[in-house]
């Protein structure tokens, strides 16, 4: 555990060196402070709308927090290319590869370690997001509920999102590569929720359940069901699992 923490905590750091990271977090911070602030507006004037025809107008999950997150999700899948890209491709590019590939390591702590930290970056992002749930009980009574497992769906997708990522930096030097490889396979997972509502009864819950995306519909409601988080946990084994045996398949060429 100390060897993958100690890859987790030098690949942290290293985010922090070039200005990516800045610019990763600027960006994201300001489209969603952007969304969050007209999502907002949109939801106050239709409630004062609505409350002329029902006293209970639309509800804070409904009107703000499901359309936020799940656009948060969406940008997530362009910001993540940037964030997975140089994790093992530069490794490679720098021939650093075989230094950690020598040393008295695990295949998998190192597999685990670049993981980790790139889910911590991706952590500290959501977290400057905080910002929004309290601003939003500062001004009305959402329900925490839908609140935490938007945060935890979303955390779950983002785990996945990266360790795609992972897969395809393991495959390449190149890290413009690593990240358009890794767009494309994103943006399909994506889709497919999409193409799910034209494949008919027997294919179109075979995309659902595919999709990375129609899994997290029940967390942005409040619920927590087995089947969403199973799904999430096994697609990030599976995926780290394939970052492995690349990697793995790297060190005998």
């Amino acid at each position: 555990m100390t060897k993958i923490s100690t890859i987790a905590y030098r690949d942290l750091k290293s985010y922090f060196t070039s200005p990516i990271a800045y610019i990763i977090i600027a960006v994201f911070l300001a489209v969603m402070g952007w969304m969050f602030f007209n999502i907002l507006f949109y939801f106050n004037q239709e409630s004062m709308r609505m409350q002329q025809y029902s006293p209970k107008g639309i509800s804070l999950t409904d009107g703000v927090l499901r359309p936020l997150f799940g656009n948060m999700n969406v940008i997530l899948i362009f910001l993540t290319p940037f964030i997975t890209m140089r994790l093992f491709a530069e490794e490679k590019k720098l021939h650093t590869i075989e230094l950690l590939l020598t040393s008295p390591v695990k295949l998998y702590e190192i597999v685990l370690g670049k993981f980790i930290s790139s889910f911590l970056f991706v952590t500290l992002m959501l977290a400057l997001t905080l910002t929004y749930p309290i601003i939003l009980f500062a001004t009305g009574n959402p329900d925490l509920g839908p609140i935490i497992t938007c945060y935890t769906g979303t955390l779950l997708l983002s785990a996945c999102y990266l360790s795609v990522g992972l897969v395809f930096t393991a495959m390449t030097e190149n890290q413009i590569v690593a990240g358009a490889l890794t767009f494309v396979a994103l943006i399909f997972f994506f889709i497919i929720n999409w193409v799910s509502h034209f494949a008919g009864n027997v294919w179109g819950e075979v995309f659902t359940y595919l999709s990375l995306i129609g899994h997290f519909q029940n967390l942005s409601q409040g619920i927590f069901n087995s089947v969403d988080i199973l799904y999430y946990l096994s697609f990030i084994v599976v995926s780290l699992f394939l970052s492995h045996r690349v990697i793995d398949s790297y060190r005998w060429r």
